[in-house]
């Protein structure tokens, strides 16, 4: 299947974003050529009035219904591992990644989607009390299964997805073949996490860019446009962003922006999904606009000489 180089994010469909936004958004994202899905089952507990995620899957899954034979166009990909569990503070109180928990999860996930299988499966966030052998085995058993064609992980460092993938080719599985982080343009200063961001290894650094490139392992980008602030004056560039190299990196931006006509989040964008080492971006958007915008910006192709600016730039 051809892909659009985009994934719609479906974090706030349900919650923040009401069920016919939502199939506003997926119907014009399935018309443009868009494939990709992005969910998981605790979106969105930190908007919902229960405190449990599980509503940005169950909008998916009445779209799905109500849409006959779009499944065969859509590929989705969802998270367990995250969702809060007891009464306890989140994120030390949640159902983690052993074997039991990520199996109840999924089923739960199948459930709410209505679907018997999902096209890529991911560890949420890295659960330490739990030997990451184990998570490797079940998640590779739940491809054997048919729950998954695809895993990956989201928010793990490269060492424990070399000791995973390792375990999973030892034992003749199916080893994780993509990571999601955080990753933009601006980056943020060293050892500084930004606001909101709750994962210790969320940030996409050099390490595990090479990592993927020698294992050949797909990366998948969250908050590529920083929320808006690229292009919303109402929204300033995040604290952890605001350095001299940022202004060095908004100077670069913004010229190459003025040479293609396009917005800043547009050559962001383009940026990510046309170099050397593609990144496909996770629009998170709200809007129809926004959902046309990014549509826009991995459709723009930069030349050789603005890339180079731009990698240089800080």
């Amino acid at each position: 299947m051809t892909t659009i180089p985009l994934v719609l994010g479906a974090m706030k469909f349900g919650t923040e974003v009401d069920e016919d936004t939502a199939f506003a958004l997926l119907d014009r994202f399935v018309e443009a050529g868009g494939t990709w899905i992005d969910t998981a089952d605790c979106y969105s507990f930190w908007a919902s009035e229960s405190g449990r995620g599980g509503a940005s899957e169950r909008v998916l899954g009445r779209w799905l219904a109500a849409r006959p034979g779009v499944r065969d166009r859509v590929l989705i990909s969802t998270k367990v591992g995250a969702e809060p569990i007891g009464s306890g503070a989140w994120p030390a109180s949640r159902e983690g990644l052993s074997d039991r928990a990520i199996r109840e999860a999924v089923a739960g996930s199948l459930d709410r989607l209505g679907i018997d299988r999902v096209d890529l499966l991911w560890a949420h966030m890295e659960d330490r009390s739990v030997p990451i052998e184990e998570t490797a085995e079940t998640f590779s058993a739940l491809v054997a299964d048919g729950m998954s064609s695809r895993l990956g992980a989201s928010n793990h460092p490269a060492w424990r997805m070399e000791r995973a993938r390792a375990h999973a080719v030892a034992i003749g599985g199916t080893p994780f073949s993509a990571l999601q982080l955080s990753r933009s343009y601006l980056a943020p200063r060293p050892g500084v996490l930004p606001e909101g961001q709750n994962h210790r290894f969320g940030m996409m650094s050099d390490e595990q860019v090479d990592f993927a490139v020698e294992t050949g392992m797909e990366l998948w980008a969250y908050t590529p446009l920083l929320s808006g602030a690229y292009d919303n004056p109402a929204k300033p560039i995040p604290e952890a962003h605001d350095h001299p190299g940022s202004t060095a990196r908004l100077a670069a931006l913004d010229a190459v922006a003025g040479e293609v006509g396009a917005t800043r989040g547009r050559v962001v964008l383009a940026w990510l999904v046309g170099g050397g080492t593609p990144i496909l971006p996770i629009l998170g958007g709200s809007r129809p606009d926004q959902l046309d915008a990014a549509l826009e910006g991995v459709a723009l192709e930069l030349t050789a000489e603005q890339r180079a600016r731009l990698d240089a730039a800080a």
